[in-house]
């Protein structure tokens, strides 16, 4: 999910919409068109733009996930139906599907169907403290915590090849480092495999159990990767080098002969290598003029998948048999594939298509027949998708000549003689994307009048590794700047009014506003800040134990809570908090691990000192990201009314006039 915070690459795979209200997520695989795009007006004759409600658009279902059952004619995965994620399971022929786990309070993930059998594997945290369990749900309905313990963290990495046991890491040993254990299927007992003392990521393991792959974080644009020897216990690094590159291990290939892996190391993107397990040499096996930012083998061994983030969205390459030829898919709606997950024998295909106007929606593919099917429906049947909007990229130079692309949300009905009110939307991160794709949060504003910029400032991931550590140790300063000059460019539209123009970020984005409010006071008339930092200082000194691996990380790319200490206060904005002048609205989980709550408190406590409009919102049972309906729609109105109150009417343009609903 795009609430990734502080961990640059890893938002770069994987975003889940339904799992923080500000996620935007890789959408459409069209890539748009450019700024001159954004400047048109709506066609004479369009028809009224209904206006909906945020009951309306919280009625769209969140869908995420898919594991075939051992018969291969059952698909499980996760929904927010209820008003909280649950874990379902529904036939590939279509049908109702029916609910298995019955969670009101912890938002409950679906993991896999059992290789065997009809057993099932979930997770979940409380609250969301991030300290997920796993658990399994027995034939009989009953439920297991395989993995018990107090402040454990636990994530399922794998099944084995025969599917008589699976691999999980756990940081029960140490809360700083995650362990890798074997489990047996059948009685859970478990053995350890891989003691890491050194702060290794587990990247994959070979299907002849014999090799892991690790990576080693050395900062946030320089990574390694290393291999361990499960049957002699020997460690080695595969990509020792000078300077900064990126290693990341992808997949062991089925013969267990191969290690797939991305770097940087020849270009500006990553490109697709192969380490040769028995001679130790090395072969290039994929380009693109992008990122290849993942790659995958299905579980028959058949079918190669592979990622690329192309221009804000990700391009599916799929790939079968020794020559790896290149497999056609089916024809399908308009937008971009997600989550693709094969079947155990490889006979079908499930996996997601999300546009800019659709959520995500659940497919199966038949090899043998050829045939598609559609097995869910997300988006409120109370919502017309044509009264939203197609997500354009953009381009604009900032105040360097620095080119920093965007996604944009034109409202319907903007024109030069009806100027809407604009905001600017800034990723989590850093590091994170703005990415094409549905997110009901931006279509409620963009419905309800308000332009939005998803904009993807320097030091964002996805434009090359140049764009990408721009922004190191100039948090607050040089990509603060580029969110100032987005202003320009949305002014230069000529249907935006120029003293209607907000800012609001989640996480890093969070930061990025209450900066902007702080640093350029000027700039922006509101700002709202979603579990966002106000003390770099307190922040770098309190993540959680299970981020020792990208400590030193962290401290290369924001500084040294010690040594950096001068530099960390000129750029955290609690401390210039008397500068804030715009009205101000903070949204917290009080669980939150990563921005804990006294970020937002002691920042509010400051500036309603100033006498500016402060509202402040938090949602007890949530951490970083709202993953509860209830709590997204709140905190969604809430939005929405702040922005009316203190945005909407406070320039000399005239608001889009849109019907009733």
């Amino acid at each position: 999910m795009e609430s990734s915070f502080l961990f640059k690459k890893l938002t770069a795979m994987a975003c889940a919409a339904s799992l923080g209200i500000l996620a935007i997520c890789a959408g459409a695989a069209e890539s748009g068109t450019a700024s001159a795009t954004a400047k048109e007006s709506p066609k004479a004759g369009s028809k009224a733009v209904k206006r909906y409600t945020i009951e309306q658009f919280m009625a769209t279902t969140s869908i995420l996930g898919a594991s075939f059952s051992a018969d291969e004619n059952r698909i499980l995965y996760s929904s927010n139906e209820t008003g909280i994620f649950n874990v379902y399971v529904i036939p590939v022929a279509g049908g109702k599907p029916e609910q298995l786990t019955k969670s009101t309070s912890e938002s409950t993930y679906s993991v896999s169907f059992f290789p065997n059998d009809d057993r099932i594997m979930f997770t979940h945290d409380k609250g969301g403290d991030e300290n997920n369990h796993l658990y399994v749900r027995n034939e009989d309905g009953s439920e297991k915590d395989i993995t018990p313990g107090d402040k454990l963290k636990a994530s399922f990495v794998s099944w084995s090849e025969d599917g008589t046991s699976f691999f999980v890491t756990t940081n029960e040993r140490d809360p700083k480092y995650f362990d890798l254990y074997r489990y047996d299927t059948k009685s859970f007992s478990r053995e350890l495999l891989f003691k890491n003392e050194q702060g290794f990521n587990i990247a994959d393991i070979s299907r002849n159990q014999r090799w892991v792959a690790l990576g080693k974080p050395n900062t946030t644009s320089d990574n390694e990767i290393y291999l361990y020897d499960i049957s002699n216990k020997i460690l080695k690094n595969l990509t020792p080098h000078m300077g900064s590159i990126n290693y990341g291990a992808q997949s062991f290939d089925p013969q267990s002969q191969r290690l797939l892996f991305t770097t940087d190391e020849n270009g500006e993107f990553t490109a697709l290598r192969s380490y040769d397990l028995g001679s130790g040499t090395f072969k290039d096996v994929e380009k693109a003029d992008w990122d290849i930012v993942f790659t995958y083998y299905s579980k028959d061994g058949r079918f190669r998948v592979t990622g690329v983030n192309e221009d804000g969205s990700t391009a599916i390459r799929l790939v079968q048999g020794t020559r790896e030829e290149a497999v056609k898919l089916p024809k399908l709606p308009k937008g971009e594939i997600r989550g693709l997950q094969f079947s155990g024998k490889g006979s079908r295909m499930a996996f997601y298509v999300n546009g800019d106007q659709s959520p995500s929606n659940l497919f199966v593919y038949d090899f043998k027949s050829k045939q598609v099917k559609q097995l869910t429906q997300s988006l409120s049947k109370e919502i017309d998708p044509a009264d939203l909007v197609e997500a354009q990229v953009v381009r604009f130079k900032s105040f360097d000549g620095m080119v920093v692309p965007s996604i944009y949300y034109k409202p319907r009905g903007a024109s030069a003689s009806a100027k809407v009110p604009a905001l600017v939307y800034v990723h989590g991160g850093p590091g994170g994307q703005t990415k094409r794709g549905y997110s009901a949060q931006i279509q409620y504003l963009v419905n309800h009048g308000y332009a939005v910029l998803g904009i993807n400032n320097r030091g964002s991931g996805g434009y090359g590794k140049s764009f990408y550590k721009a922004d190191d140790r100039k948090h607050g300063r040089e990509p603060l700047w580029d969110c100032v000059e987005a202003k320009t460019y949305l002014a230069g539209l000529g249907y935006i009014d120029p003293e209607r123009v907000g800012i609001i970020g989640g996480s890093y984005g969070g930061y990025m506003t209450l900066a902007a409010l702080a640093f350029r006071p000027e700039a922006f008339k509101v700002g709202i800040d979603i579990f966002g930092v106000s003390n770099w200082l307190r922040t770098l000194e309190s993540i959680p134990p299970y981020w020792e691996s990208f400590r030193k990380a962290l401290y290369e790319e924001i500084g040294d809570p010690v040594a950096d200490k001068d530099f960390l206060i000129a750029t955290s904005p609690l401390f210039h908090a008397k500068e804030i002048r715009a009205p101000l609205m903070v949204i917290q989980g009080a669980n939150d691990p990563r921005v804990i709550k006294p970020e937002s408190d002691e920042i509010v406590d400051a500036v309603k000192k100033n006498g500016v409009p402060v509202e402040y919102v938090v949602f007890a049972d949530e951490g970083h990201g709202f993953s509860k309906k209830k709590n997204q729609m709140e905190a969604n109105r809430k939005i929405l009314e702040f922005l009316d109150a203190h945005l909407k009417g406070n320039g000399s343009g005239k608001t889009v006039a849109l019907a009733k609903p």
